[in-house]
C-alpha cells in the first residue's frame, strides 16, 4: 500500500512555500497522480456495493411532506420556481427548494413513484464516494482514496440516507465537489479558481441552508495555511471565494423577495412572509436554544413521539442513543486518526498535501461534530455530513500506520484504532435500546483481539513477508468496518430509511414504516371525496404535515392551514371565513386543541364530526377532528 508523490509542478506561484507535492521529512510520500488500473477495478466494486445497499427497496421511507410538496411542483413551473407545498401554491416549503428541484425533475421524467423520488439521492450517495476517491487520492495516494471510499460506502448514516429523499444527500456532495475543487485551488491558485469553490458554496447552501456555511472554516483555514502563494494573495482568493459563495446562497432567495407578494406563496417558516426570516431564524440560530419544527408539529398535533427531544447536547452527545448507532462506531477512531495525522504533520512544509488532507478533513471533523453536539434536536440522518471527514482520516491514518508497519509508531497507531474502535461497538450494542444481531459484539471483540495478536506477533517478531503484511492489514481493516458494514446491510435487508438508525428498537421500526411509508394509507379519503361536494379544494387541515398524504396521493388541493408546525399566520381568520363563503372547501381537519383562533373559528361555526373512521391520521397522534363547513356558516 505505497503512496507515490503529487508532482504538482510549480506553476509561477510566488511566495515562500513550495508547491505541492513533495515528500515529508521522512520520506513518505504523501499523495500522487498515478493511481493503477488495480485500484479503479476496486473502486468499481465499492460503488456497485454502496449502488446495492442504497437501491435495494430504495424509496420505501420517504417523508411524505416533501414528496407532497415535489408532486404539488411538478403540477406547474411557477410551483416548481417558488418551492410551493400545495398544488395551488398558497405556502412553500419550510426549506429551500435546491434538492427538491432535481426530484421533481426527476418525477416529472419518471412519474409520481417513491423510487424516483429516491432517485437522485441515490445517484448523490454515489457521486460521493467518486469524489472522496478523487480528493483523497489526489492528497494521500490510491490507498488511502480506496480506504476512504470503502468506509464511506459502508457508512450506515450515509446508507440511510441515501435510500429517502432528504436533501442531505445533495449538501454532502456539494461540500465534497467544493473541497475537490479547493485541492484543485491549491496546485494552481487564482482568484477563478477560488471562485469556483465559491459557486459550489453557494449550491450547497441551496440544499441545506446555513448548515452549508459550516464549511466555510474549513475550506478559508486549509487555504490559508496551505496555499502555495503569499499571505495577501491567499487572502484575498480567500476572500473571493467567501463572496461569491455567499452572492450564490443568496440569489434565489433575493429574487424570491423581490417578487410581489400577491404573486408567490406565503413562505413558510416565518412569521413576516421571508424567505431570509424561514433560513436564518427557523431553520439557522433559531435551531439553537429553541424546539424544533418537528417538536413545534407535535405540539401542534399532540404528537408526543415527533417531541423526544433526543440525545441532549454535550461532548458525548453523538456517542449516545440512536446517533451513536448511526455515525458513532468509527468516530472515536477518526479523533484518534486526525490526532496521529497531526502529530505527523510536524516538520512538513504547509504546501505539503499530507498537510492539506490533515487539516482540511480534521477542520471539517471539528467543526461539525461541535455543531451537531450544541445545536437542538435533529434527525439522525443529519449526522451523515460527518462520513467523509471520518472516512478520510481513517483511511488516511490507517495507510500512515502501514507505512510505518515495521516501527513501534505504526504498530500502536494500528493498534489504537482496532482498541478504540472495538470498545466504542460494544459500548453502542450495548447501549439502552440497541438490537444488534445476537453475537455480533462477540464476533466484533474476537476479531479485534486476532488483529492484536497478529499485531503483536508481526512486530515482536519484526515479520517483513509482503503476504504477512497484507494479512495483518486485512484482519484489522476488517475489524474496523465489521460493524458500520453489518449495519449498513441491516438497513438495507429491513427496507429502512433516513429516519431510521441501524439496530433501532422493533417499535422505532414498526413507527416509522407506518409513519413514513409512501403506501401509507389517506385515512379516511373515501369519505373525504365523499363530503367534497364538488368542492374545488379537496379539504383543509392543520399544517402541511397533516395535508401531505393526501395531496401525495391524490395531487388534489389541500389548503395547508399554519404551514408545517400550525403556527404561521397563513391563512388569516378572515382569510378561512372567505374561503368558506366561497365553497373553497367543505371540511377541515384540525388537531384536538383549539387554542389557534383560525381552529377556533372553524369550531364554532362549523359542524363538528368528531375523528375520522380508523382513528388519528399521524400514527400514535391525539384524535384528529373533522368539521364540516357550508358557505352559510361563514355568515352565521
Amino acid at each position: 500500500m505505497t503512496e507515490p508523490v503529487l508532482r504538482a509542478p510549480n506553476r509561477g506561484a510566488a511566495g515562500p512555500a513550495e508547491p505541492l507535492g513533495p515528500t515529508g521529512p521522512t520520506g513518505e510520500a504523501s499523495g500522487g497522480r498515478s493511481t493503477p488500473g488495480w485500484a479503479y477495478g476496486v473502486l468499481g466494486v465499492l460503488v456497485v456495493t454502496s449502488a446495492v445497499l442504497t437501491v435495494w427497496r430504495t424509496g420505501s421511507s420517504l417523508e411524505l411532506y416533501y414528496a407532497a410538496a415535489v408532486r404539488s411542483m411538478t403540477s406547474s413551473w411557477h410551483n416548481l420556481a417558488f418551492a410551493a407545498f400545495d398544488p395551488r401554491g398558497t405556502v412553500t416549503l419550510d426549506k429551500l427548494p435546491g434538492a427538491f428541484w432535481l426530484q421533481a425533475l426527476s418525477a416529472r421524467l419518471f412519474g409520481i413513484h417513491p423510487w424516483a423520488l429516491a432517485l437522485p439521492q441515490v445517484l448523490e450517495g454515489l457521486v460521493s464516494i467518486l469524489l472522496l476517491f478523487s480528493t483523497v487520492r489526489r492528497l494521500r495516494g490510491p490507498g488511502a482514496a480506496l480506504l476512504a471510499s470503502g468506509i464511506l460506502a459502508v457508512a450506515p448514516a450515509s446508507t440511510a440516507l441515501d435510500r429517502g429523499n432528504i436533501s442531505d444527500s445533495l449538501l454532502i456532495v456539494c461540500l465534497l465537489a467544493a473541497a475537490r475543487l479547493l485541492v484543485a485551488a491549491l496546485e494552481r491558485p487564482s482568484l477563478l479558481r477560488a471562485a469556483w469553490v465559491g459557486v459550489l458554496v453557494g449550491m450547497a447552501f441551496q440544499a441545506k441552508m446555513v448548515e452549508a456555511w459550516l464549511i466555510l472554516p474549513v475550506l478559508g483555514l486549509t487555504y490559508l495555511v496551505c496555499a502555495p502563494v503569499s499571505f495577501r494573495r491567499r487572502a484575498l482568493q480567500l476572500g473571493a471565494l467567501v463572496a461569491v459563495g455567499v452572492i450564490v446562497s443568496l440569489s434565489w432567495m433575493t429574487a424570491v423577495s423581490l417578487v410581489p407578494r400577491h404573486d408567490r406563496p406565503y413562505v413558510d417558516g416565518s412569521a413576516g412572509d421571508s424567505v431570509f426570516e424561514q433560513v436564518f431564524d427557523y431553520n439557522g440560530f433559531g435551531r439553537v436554544g429553541q424546539p424544533s419544527p418537528n417538536q413545534e408539529l407535535a405540539r401542534t398535533l399532540g404528537l408526543p413521539v415527533l417531541d423526544d427531544p433526543g440525545p441532549p447536547a454535550g461532548i458525548l452527545r453523538l456517542l449516545t442513543g440512536p446517533y451513536a448507532r448511526d455515525v458513532g462506531w468509527l468516530l472515536p477512531a477518526a479523533v484518534v486518526s486526525g490526532a496521529a495525522c497531526l502529530v505527523r504533520c510536524r516538520g512538513r512544509r504547509r504546501t505539503d498535501p499530507f498537510v492539506v488532507a490533515t487539516v482540511l478533513f480534521s477542520s471539517w471533523l471539528v467543526t461539525f461534530g461541535l455543531f451537531l453536539s450544541v445545536t437542538t434536536s435533529f434527525n439522525p440522518y443529519y449526522l451523515a455530513v460527518l462520513g467523509p471527514a471520518v472516512a478520510a482520516l481513517v483511511g488516511s491514518a490507517l495507510v500512515g500506520a502501514w507505512s510505518a508497519r515495521h516501527r513501534l509508531s505504526g504498530q500502536l497507531l494500528a493498534a489504537a484504532l482496532v482498541v478504540v474502535t472495538t470498545v466504542t461497538a460494544v459500548h453502542v450494542l450495548g447501549g439502552a435500546g440497541a438490537a444488534g444481531p445476537s453475537g455480533l459484539e462477540a464476533a466484533v471483540v474476537a476479531l479485534a483481539a486476532v488483529a492484536l495478536v497478529a499485531l503483536t506477533v508481526a512486530g515482536v517478531r519484526r515479520i517483513t513477508s509482503p503476504l504477512v503484511g497484507a494479512v495483518v492489514a486485512g484482519v484489522v481493516v476488517t475489524s474496523l468496518a465489521l460493524v458500520p458494514t453489518v449495519a449498513s446491510v441491516w438497513i438495507t435487508a429491513d427496507a429502512l430509511g433516513p429516519f431510521d438508525t441501524p439496530f433501532q428498537p422493533a417499535a422505532v421500526t414498526a413507527f416509522t414504516k407506518a409513519f413514513f411509508s409512501p403506501t401509507r394509507d389517506a385515512v379516511g379519503l373515501d369519505k373525504i371525496t365523499a363530503a367534497r361536494l364538488g368542492a374545488p379544494d379537496l379539504f383543509a387541515a392543520q399544517t402541511s404535515a397533516l395535508a401531505a398524504p393526501y395531496i401525495f396521493t391524490t395531487g388534489d388541493e389541500v389548503l395547508p392551514i399554519g404551514g408545517f408546525t400550525g403556527t404561521i399566520p397563513e391563512p388569516t381568520v378572515a382569510r378561512i371565513r372567505t374561503l368558506v363563503a366561497s365553497g373553497a372547501f367543505h371540511l377541515v381537519l384540525a388537531g384536538s386543541s383549539t387554542s389557534d383562533p383560525r381552529i377556533a373559528w372553524v369550531a364554532r361555526h362549523c359542524r363538528h364530526l368528531g375523528a375520522p373512521s380508523g382513528g388519528g391520521i399521524v400514527p400514535g397522534a391525539k384524535p384528529v377532528l373533522a368539521y364540516f363547513c357550508l358557505p352559510s356558516d361563514a355568515t352565521g
